[in-house]
């Protein structure tokens, strides 16, 4: 079952012989543990891909007119599997998948491009960006934001999030002073999450580890790596994207 992170931090102080808390800010021990539970929960979704974290998220728009196809996603999206715009010009959502272009292909679509286009800078060089069409492709040269390779200057002065669409691996946020806080993870999970916490506290605040514990944390990240979906999965590869 899932766990609130004040029984995650008495689970923990229990089995070290610590002392009681009612609440994550009663004691030092009791906070140092709840900032354990913190670190090991960022672990956890940092080197891990956990199913309930991939999520529809919205891109951000610039704004910009200067650069009228960039955009950017939030801080917190770790990685993006497929992007899609509506391209209806008419707001019916006909929502168009994006082709991600690796950037040296993307600038020399760029080069080659006729029609109408507009000069954009990007770190001191020139894209062309289309300016009477909808966008069919994209790439990043940062990892932060998003060029496309064009837009319609007939509908948008610029691309706009609202017409985004994307599916990607979000981070969720850990408020290690929440005593009502529950950890974003999935039920089955909580052992693991349950077991590392314990492995560290007992390394860092009980003088070393404790075999017992050190065997259950094993045994979580083993069932885990089997295990990630509540729900069955066909087995076939993924389409990814950036």
């Amino acid at each position: 079952m899932k766990m609130t992170l004040l029984e995650i931090v008495q689970s923990v102080l229990n089995d070290m012989d610590a002392e009681e808390v009612n609440s994550i800010a009663d004691t030092t021990e009791a906070t140092q543990v709840a900032s354990i539970a913190k670190d090991t929960f960022n672990n956890m979704v940092a080197n891990r891909t956990i199913p309930e974290h991939q999520q529809l998220v919205q891109l951000m728009s610039l704004g910009d007119f200067y650069k009228p196809t960039h955009m950017k996603y939030g801080e917190n999206v770790m990685k993006l599997q497929a992007v899609w715009y509506d391209v209806s010009g008419d707001g019916s959502h006909e929502y168009r998948e994006m082709r991600f272009c690796e950037p040296l292909s993307f600038l020399r679509r760029c080069d080659g491009k006729g029609g109408s286009y507009k000069s954009v800078d990007e770190n001191g060089t020139k894209l062309r960006i289309g300016t009477d069409a909808m966008p069919s492709y994209y790439t990043t040269f940062d990892d932060e934001h998003l060029v496309f390779d064009s837009h319609d200057l007939s509908v948008d002065a610029t691309l706009t999030a609202g017409k985004t669409r994307a599916y990607g691996t979000v981070i969720p946020t850990f408020d290690a002073t929440d005593n009502n806080f529950v950890p974003d993870l999935d039920t089955h999970m909580f052992p693991y999450l349950l077991a590392e916490t314990k492995s560290v506290a007992f390394s860092l605040l009980a003088g070393g580890p404790d075999p017992k514990v050190e065997q259950a944390a094993r045994r979580n990240k083993s069932y885990l790596q089997n295990d990630k979906f509540n729900t069955l999965r066909s087995r076939g590869l993924s389409k990814y994207g950036r």
